[in-house]
């Protein structure tokens, strides 16, 4: 049985570490480093927030047409081993982590399409 990573996921995470060196700023450093709870400070979670949009991360568990990653679970594993790691801040769980999940499973086509996005830059 083969239990380490394939060539795919290797290749992956050294991608992750490399967008994490780059995009962890001294700030981002220090709050994340300080965080007590599952919040940051509104604005070191909403700079965050923006940078894993920018790189089409900041919904790792959402389906792709819904802006998604698209990620397998290893990536997704991957993608939170290597954050907590770095000692990323984390983003706020209410709008990718609850509130994007009812709304994909129940809401209607006109909520998706206003909603979804605004919840994915960080607008709402």
């Amino acid at each position: 049985m083969e239990l380490g990573l394939n060539t795919k996921h290797q290749t992956f995470r050294e991608d992750v570490r490399a967008f994490l060196a780059d995009a962890m700023t001294p700030d981002l450093k220090s709050a994340g480093a300080g965080m007590t709870s599952v919040y940051s400070d509104y604005e070191t979670t909403l700079k965050w927030h923006k940078k894993l949009h920018a790189q089409g991360w900041a919904a790792p568990g959402w389906p792709e047409e819904h802006g998604g990653t698209g990620w397998d679970i290893m990536e997704r594993y991957i993608w939170q081993s290597e954050c907590a790691a770095a000692e990323t801040p984390s983003l706020s769980p209410m709008g990718v982590g609850m509130c994007g999940p009812v709304l994909i499973g129940h809401g209607s086509p006109e909520q998706k399409t206003y909603f979804l996005p605004r919840i994915l830059s960080g607008d709402d």
